[in-house]
């Protein structure tokens, strides 16, 4: 009886062991590894993030009708707003031995003074590497630095729902502060900001003013994301928190690395949307993964190889895509110069298609111009639009014209604000930006000028 106990025992063993070592994730078993402390992980992660304190000049208004083109008329200079110093909080993480640092955007952009301090107390003294306000990051380099803490980049992108994960950051500016939640979502594309751009990680672990830039890591102390918003009506945290995800982060971190000075992400001049029960009827579809094209450029690669309106993109290098901003995410973290793998459904046949990543072409090239001082709209900045001023702007796929980038102050007179643009001048359409000039000096007293504002067309009228 005692020889058949032990090897019923050694049996058991031999059979839950192999179950124990090779499982990837499972859930606590007992009240005893419910209560496991995160001290070991945090002991870990805890050093590599770090307080950000960053100062930038902004314009301050002095009057409340500053920005009402009527009142400025008859003011003038002395509406013009005065410079003052804004201080911003925030944190940021280590990423390398010899100190390039992630950040958000919001907390380091076109900061004149940046200061980096680490959980240690030592400070250090950081210069932009890498920047880019649509995608809300920044890399930054920290001045005499080496031998530092750094937290591995999550090596698997397949970040599964349910996951534990910590954030840590300074919150409020109190101090470090580590919270504990899961992977609540995923592929929530501008969900944080309203914007419709974007790819984010959702958690439920509190995030709060201050954690911008923070680290979202998983249980073995490797970086997931990088928190950087919350979706609140109180301004704390409510449980839904958004972070940008690791393998977004590499790329960015290999840009900054190459000393590029702006960063790239590959261009299919496409607009898609998800797949609607409905529109998987019409279009025969057998599930809902995917995304129909609503709209390509001319100059689309999707284009050039033979797809329309109406096809469907089911996966970009074997990941599901249900939007735009997601298949943009996969194709930025493959980075340009690569080559992607999109399955698509066309004419009802599901097929795969090798696309290389390439950025927007600057096809007419597209360069700033700013008008000279004899022009009736001195200092007003403009640039052509083409596929890359679309991409950068997100602009429609069929926008033509001039975009506004600086009114200057006589634009701002008139009512012109940057990101206006400028279709008709005197019902002659632009092509150019060395129109305008010639454009508004060819009417000796008076014109108008069409323009699109946040998809609204508006005239608005001078005079010389």
């Amino acid at each position: 009886m005692y020889k058949m106990y032990a090897i019923l025992v050694w049996v058991f063993v031999s059979l839950s062991f192999p179950l124990v070592l090779f499982a990837e994730t499972r859930i606590p078993l007992n009240s005893n590894e419910i209560t496991l402390s995160f001290a070991p992980v945090v002991k870990r992660a805890a050093p590599a993030v770090v307080n950000i304190y960053a100062k930038r000049l902004v314009n301050q208004n002095r009057s409340p009708f500053q920005n009402d083109p009527f009142f400025r008329r008859f003011f003038q200079n002395r509406m013009n707003p005065q410079k003052r110093v804004q201080n911003s909080l925030g944190s940021g993480v280590i990423l390398t031995e010899d100190g390039y640092v992630v950040s958000n955007y919001h907390v380091v952009g076109n900061a004149s003074d940046i200061r980096v301090v680490l959980n240690d107390r030592r400070q250090f003294t950081a210069a932009v590497a890498l920047a880019d306000e649509k995608n809300d990051l920044a890399i930054l380099i920290l001045e005499n630095a080496e031998n530092m803490p750094f937290l591995p980049l999550r090596e698997d992108e397949a970040v599964a729902v349910g996951e534990l994960v910590l954030a840590i950051g300074n919150p409020f500016g109190v101090g470090q502060t580590v919270t504990s939640g899961i992977i609540s979502g995923l592929a929530r594309s501008g969900t944080a900001d309203g914007s419709g751009r974007g790819y984010y990680l959702q958690t439920d672990a509190a995030i709060n003013p201050g954690n911008s830039g923070g680290a979202l890591v998983d249980i073995n102390g490797s970086l997931v994301g990088i928190n950087t918003s919350i979706l609140t009506r109180s301004g704390g945290s409510n449980g839904i928190g958004f972070a940008i995800p690791a393998a977004f982060v590499r790329e960015f971190l290999r840009q900054a690395k190459s000393g590029v000075k702006k960063f790239e992400q590959p261009w299919l001049g496409v607009f898609g949307q998800a797949i609607t029960p409905e529109l998987a009827d019409a279009l025969q579809l057998d599930g809902f993964d995917g995304m129909v094209i609503s709209a390509l450029h001319e100059k689309s690669p999707l284009s050039l190889a033979g797809l329309s309106t109406g096809d469907v993109v089911v996966s970009v290098d074997n990941y599901a895509v249900n939007g735009p901003a997601e298949m943009l995410y996969h194709l930025t973290v493959a980075g340009i110069g690569s080559q992607s793998k999109l399955t698509i459904v066309s004419g009802g046949q599901r097929r795969d298609l090798w696309i290389e990543l390439k950025p927007a072409p600057n096809d007419p090239p597209s360069k700033l111009k700013r008008l000279p001082k004899t022009s009736p709209l001195r200092d007003l900045t403009v640039r052509i639009i083409n596929p890359a001023v679309q991409q950068e702007m997100g602009l429609g796929l069929n926008t033509s014209g001039i975009v506004i980038v600086e009114p200057g102050l006589s634009g701002s007179r008139l009512g012109f604000q940057s990101g206006d643009i400028i279709e008709e001048i005197n019902g002659t359409r632009l092509t150019a930006a060395e129109q305008i000039d010639e454009l508004i000096g060819s009417i000796s007293r008076s014109g108008q000028f069409i323009i699109s504002r946040d998809g609204q067309r508006l005239i608005i009228r001078y005079r010389t």
